[in-house]
């Protein structure tokens, strides 16, 4: 990617990014996500493109044993998107292998949301202790434009020959954090290999995730998440507990975001970037609500947008 294609990629970002009249909660699976990709221009600004397009953003298979990959991405995000402030919090690198170790990274807007409290799940609980290879690692968010106004996220990268026990185990961090932070209001996210091979049908009964019909599992089972044509299975789930958090949810805007349709990629292009789609979901808000004084606008970019479309289209 030449020097000028990158700037016209990071100006065009302005049109891509959301407006403040929608709050959005993303869960991505980044793929080995290391220093190799973060030297690829062409991946680290199409990994921008789709999670400056979140408020909070869940990454997950964050590889970065030198700790430069992920500073660079945010230095994209923060280049690529100049009208909202992000900032990110990641765990610990988890893993019961020392060759193999992965992070849980949240990539938010400071300007419409707030970390109030961060738990790692130290995965002892009496009878199964060490029931994860990645436990979760918990964040609670303040969000006041959101009608629901804070909330916990649990994320979980489930190891796929063990996804049903870790599923199941799942169950017990919700407990965990519901009566450790005396809150209703938790979302279960990330990449579950809850499907095809992985979570057997006649297995779901076990699950107490599934089973607790307090919880509503977001991402239908006929989503696809995964980029190869070749595969159909909804691994990445976003998972609600209790009716006021699912009240507060836009009724059918939970989905896989296909960003190699959207940004009109090839599969191999694609597979670049993640074997992986993320998902998201939208959260309601009340359109009078500001955050430190920041509110939202989108229609003044309106000339901006058109301005770098004729530059695009005289350079091409």
């Amino acid at each position: 990617m030449t020097s000028v294609s990158l700037l016209l990629s990071l100006l065009l970002g302005v049109a891509d990014v959301r407006g403040g009249s929608e709050f959005r909660i993303c869960a991505f699976n980044l793929h080995h996500f290391g220093e190799s990709k973060s030297n690829k221009n062409e991946i680290m600004i199409t990994l921008a493109r789709i999670i400056t397009r979140c408020d909070v953003c869940l990454l997950q298979e964050v590889r970065d044993r030198k700790g430069t990959a992920v500073s660079k991405l945010l230095q994209t995000i923060r280049r690529y998107d100049t009208r909202n402030q992000y900032d990110l919090l990641a765990s610990e690198r988890l893993g019961r292998k020392g060759s193999y170790q992965e992070q849980y990274v949240f990539v938010y807007r400071t300007n419409t949301v707030k970390v109030t409290d961060r738990y790692q799940y130290p995965d002892n609980m009496p009878g199964d202790e060490d029931a994860f290879s990645r436990e979760p690692f918990v964040v609670r968010f303040k969000a006041p434009k959101t009608s629901i106004q804070e909330f916990v996220l649990i994320p979980q990268h489930t190891t796929p020959t063990n996804a049903t026990k870790e599923l199941d185990a799942l169950y017990d961090v919700l407990q965990n954090v519901r009566r450790m932070w005396r809150t209703e209001n938790v979302m279960l996210l990330g990449d579950f290999n809850a499907d095809c091979g992985y979570l057997a049908k006649k297995n779901r009964d076990k699950v107490r995730l599934i089973t607790d019909r307090s919880l509503h599992w977001l991402i239908g089972e006929d989503s696809d998440t995964t980029v190869k044509h070749s595969t159909s299975c909804s691994y990445d789930r976003i998972v609600i507990h209790g009716e006021k958090f699912n009240g507060a949810v836009v009724p059918s805007s939970a989905q896989p975001f296909n960003f190699q349709q959207e940004y009109r990629l090839t599969e191999e292009q694609a597979l670049n970037v993640s074997d992986h789609y993320p998902v998201e979901v939208l959260l309601k808000v009340s359109s009078s609500r500001s955050f430190n004084g920041v509110t939202s606008f989108t229609s003044s970019f309106t000339a901006f947008q058109c301005f770098c479309l004729i530059i695009c289209h005289l350079l091409s």
